[in-house]
């Protein structure tokens, strides 16, 4: 039967240090390269064998599937990486320091935009050096599909085709699926799964390292949804 594995990366450097991070390629802390070898030990343990895996196109989920591939022993299954699965792009934000931004704007503002749905950061400028159109990795992209800055619901437009139009077909062609990526795309892909509302997806938790599996009938419905601590 088809098995989705979602799988947010570890801590990263930047969660650390509580740092806005967004598109903005930072590793994994130690702790984060921990985590994603706990994953990939308690799939093994429970008997999960992903036959394909995808990612975006960012450092810290990418060696968090490869770190728990690489428990698994399935290092060599084929990886599809895509910026569709990035994390959402906190804008002009990104490199701030979180506590220092919410001191600056006020607790209204700064939570709309950290934890809202439909409230995007102050975008960067389509100049600044920052901005994903002058990122090698994105030289595929039509910049015009490149975000400057994205709110929780445009992120989440953005991972909704990439879900229906790969990792679907992948599921029923493959069986069992590995998605390694962060906490906002994820959250997109179980607003779909579970049939939330904006409101509950706002308020939804992804936990960083701990695997969460749905398991699909032959028409593809739930028949159970898992989470692996």
């Amino acid at each position: 039967m088809p098995t989705l594995i979602l799988l947010r990366h570890g801590l990263s450097v930047w969660n650390k240090e509580n740092i806005f991070t967004g598109w903005t390629d930072v590793p994994l802390a130690p702790e984060g390269e921990e985590q994603a070898r706990h994953a990939g030990t308690v799939l093994m343990k429970a008997g999960y064998k992903p036959n394909i895996w995808f990612t975006s196109y960012l450092e810290r989920a990418i060696m968090t599937g490869v770190l728990a591939l690489k428990e698994m022993g399935r290092l060599w299954i084929p990886c599809e990486k895509h910026w569709r699965l990035n994390e959402r792009h906190y804008g002009a934000l990104q490199g701030r320091n979180k506590a220092e931004v919410r001191k600056e704007v006020g607790e209204e503002k700064f939570w709309a935009w950290r934890r809202g749905y439909d409230a995007p950061p102050p975008p960067l400028d389509w100049n600044d050096p920052r901005h994903p159109r002058f990122d090698e990795r994105y030289k595929d992209v039509p910049p015009e599909l490149l975000p400057a800055s994205e709110s929780l619901k445009d992120t989440i437009e953005r991972v909704l085709p990439y879900w229906r139009e790969r990792i679907i077909p992948a599921l029923r062609e493959k069986g069992t699926v590995l998605v390694a990526a962060h906490g906002n795309t994820l959250r997109g892909i179980i607003m779909e799964l579970d049939g939330l509302t904006p409101e509950e997806v706002r308020q939804l938790e992804v936990p960083v390292g701990i695997p969460i599996i749905y398991e699909f009938d032959e028409n593809m419905k739930i028949r159970e949804k898992i989470v692996l601590e």
